[in-house]
């Protein structure tokens, strides 16, 4: 109810990220990232001025051997309440990164986004993560934006700046999403 600030809310059990269906996913969650389950999506970043696409952004799904395409609200949500944010975010920076490789061997040199969570952002291991990914790829650090929402940040800011100036070290590039929804505004 504070979060949807609608006063009053009621159960229910779609939404709640501890139910019996959700916790079931979670032992399949981490043979998904392990296996090849796990599918990116690329939508475009489009320059206004030009219509020239400049970027693409990374949309993680996952290929659900039974229950068919999973959006990221299925079970992204449960992977940062479970501690398997971690896995999951270097599989998809990992997967994000070899098909920026591939397009760059094609002709085609476009940075690619990734989101991360607020789990990915106290994590002090994530940049040297990022970074030997980006050896592995043989890919500048520019060929990466991480996105983060405002809410991220703010949950540990002292960490997040550590975080985020390893990354920036790398010269991965930062984005910040969903400013002033949060706890700031313009």
């Amino acid at each position: 109810a504070k979060r949807g600030r609608s006063g009053v809310e009621t159960y229910s059990a779609e939404r709640d990220p501890y139910s019996p269906d959700r916790l079931a996913l979670l032992p399949e969650l981490r043979r998904a990232i392990a296996g090849d389950e796990l599918v990116l999506h690329y939508q475009p970043k489009v320059a206004l001025s030009s219509g020239a696409v400049i970027g693409v952004e990374a949309l993680v799904r996952w290929q659900h051997p039974e229950r068919g395409l999973l959006a990221p609200a299925e079970f992204v949500p449960l992977a940062e309440r479970t501690g398997a944010v971690a896995d999951l975010t270097r599989w998809v920076v990992d997967a994000a990164l070899a098909q920026c490789r591939a397009w760059r061997d094609a002709g085609i040199d476009l940075p690619v986004a990734v989101n991360l969570a607020a789990a990915n952002i106290v994590d002090i291991a994530l940049a040297d993560a990022v970074g030997e990914l980006l050896v592995r790829h043989d890919l500048p650090g520019d060929r990466l934006e991480c996105e983060i929402s405002e809410h991220t940040v703010m949950a540990d800011p002292v960490r997040a700046g550590e975080v985020l100036g390893r990354l920036r070290a790398l010269g991965v590039r930062l984005s910040l999403d969903d400013f002033g929804t949060g706890h700031s505004s313009l």
